[in-house]
Parts: structure tokens; C-alpha cells; sequence
């Protein structure tokens, strides 16, 4: 199976929200990303339970919530109780990570692990055959539209073979800067979720954006299942 598109709300018009998530759903979304942002771990406000509520409502499709907030296991349960499927919590924002993430499995969520760009991966040692999935951010976390750092592609292909070398099940996505023009590229770092928010919402039409960025996955996925 090759990778997912995630589309991020971040970047959608909040005016119409149920019918962009229909949009990208249409377009073959796997799931809707939805950024939380607290004015403190990272310069901007987002949203919060109420919204991920809303989504809930509006879409079957899994919801994943990254929270770029600090003290996240306070809200974790508001989060799982609005019907995310699953939650990620930055490694940089929380002291008592195992406890976290088991705290989020118990909820009945997926349990992700963030990694800021510049945060090494030695730093999941411990926790990585507990976390469900590992979210790498390929921009700094905050704003959306931002260009994506290419030393990130390099640690998302050593997360892959340290994964794999263990033979963990853990998923990785990836966060920040993916377009068409370098989805080949991404997709080749052997991740199994990528974000993309501005390439999608941020287009005319947000539905054959996802679509395209669909095909391209599955053009490279039979690609490399012929090779």
C-alpha cells in the first residue's frame, strides 16, 4: 500500500467548511488533518474541540489532530471525546510522553509523536515501538504555506529503515510544504500519510487537487510494486 493523502483544514474557508471536507472526501482524501494551534508552543491561535466536533460530523473519514499546544495531555481527552481518531502530541511540548501516548490510546485514538524539524530522532528511542505513528513536521510549526525543508525528507527515510529494521508497525507522516511538484519526492522517503494543506485548499478547486495528488500516489505505488 503506498501513501495517503491528508488534507488540512488549516488552510480551508472556515465559512464553508462541511463542504470542503465533502470536497476532498470526493477527491479521495484518507482522512482530514486538523492543525491545533495555542498561541504559546507556536505563534498563531487554530482550533480547538468545538471545530473537531464539527468535522466529526460532517466527514467518516479518520480525523487526525496534531496538537502544536503546550501541556497537551490536559486536552487530549476533549479531543478524543469530539471524535478524533487520532491525536499527536510534540515531543518538545510534553515531559511525560509514555504517559501521554498510552493515556491516548486508552482513549481509543491513535497515539502520534511530533518531532520538530530540527529535533533529532534519537530523541524517540524510547517511545517509538509504543507510539502508533510519528509525525514529522517538514516546515516549523505554525503557519501554513510555508516551503518544506529538504534535510526533513533524509530523516523521514532513517525513521523508515529504523522502523523497519525493527519490524515495528508504526506509521510515519510527514507535515508542511507538500505539493504536486515534490510529491514523488515525498512519497520516496517511504511515509504513509502526508499533510497537505495550501496545495489543496489554497487551489480553485480543492476536490481535483486531492484527486490529482491521489493519482500521482497510486501512479508511484504501482510503479514500485512492477519494479
Amino acid at each position: 500500500m503506498g501513501a495517503v493523502i491528508a488534507p488540512s483544514i488549516l488552510s480551508a474557508d472556515f465559512g464553508r467548511l462541511a463542504a470542503s471536507i465533502k470536497d476532498v472526501e470526493a477527491g479521495g482524501a484518507a482522512m482530514i488533518h486538523v492543525d491545533v494551534m495555542d498561541g504559546h508552543f507556536v505563534p498563531n491561535i487554530t482550533i480547538g474541540p468545538a471545530v473537531t466536533k464539527a468535522v466529526r460530523a460532517t466527514t467518516q473519514l479518520p480525523v487526525d489532530c496534531h496538537l502544536m499546544i503546550e501541556q497537551p495531555a490536559r486536552y487530549i481527552e476533549a479531543f478524543a471525546s469530539a471524535g478524533a481518531d487520532m491525536i499527536s502530541v510534540h515531543v518538545e511540548a510534553e515531559r511525560h510522553l509514555e504517559r501521554t501516548v498510552r493515556a491516548i490510546q486508552e482513549l481509543g485514538a491513535k497515539a502520534g509523536v511530533v518531532l520538530n524539524p530540527a529535533t533529532p530522532l534519537e530523541s524517540l528511542s524510547e517511545i517509538l515501538p509504543a507510539a502508533d505513528f510519528v509525525l514529522l513536521m517538514s516546515v516549523n510549526p505554525g503557519f501554513g504555506g510555508q516551503t518544506l525543508i529538504p534535510s526533513v525528507l533524509d530523516k523521514a527515510k532513517r525513521l523508515r529503515a529504523w522502523i523497519d529494521r525493527e519490524g515495528w508497525s508504526t506509521r510515519i507522516e510527514i507535515d508542511g510544504g507538500v505539493h504536486q511538484d515534490n510529491l514523488g519526492e515525498v512519497a520516496a522517503a517511504g511515509v504513509d500519510m502526508i499533510v497537505a494543506g495550501s496545495a489543496i485548499f489554497g487551489s480553485v478547486a480543492p476536490r481535483a487537487a486531492t484527486a490529482a495528488m491521489v493519482r500521482t500516489l497510486a501512479e508511484i505505488a504501482e510503479s514500485r510494486r512492477r519494479a
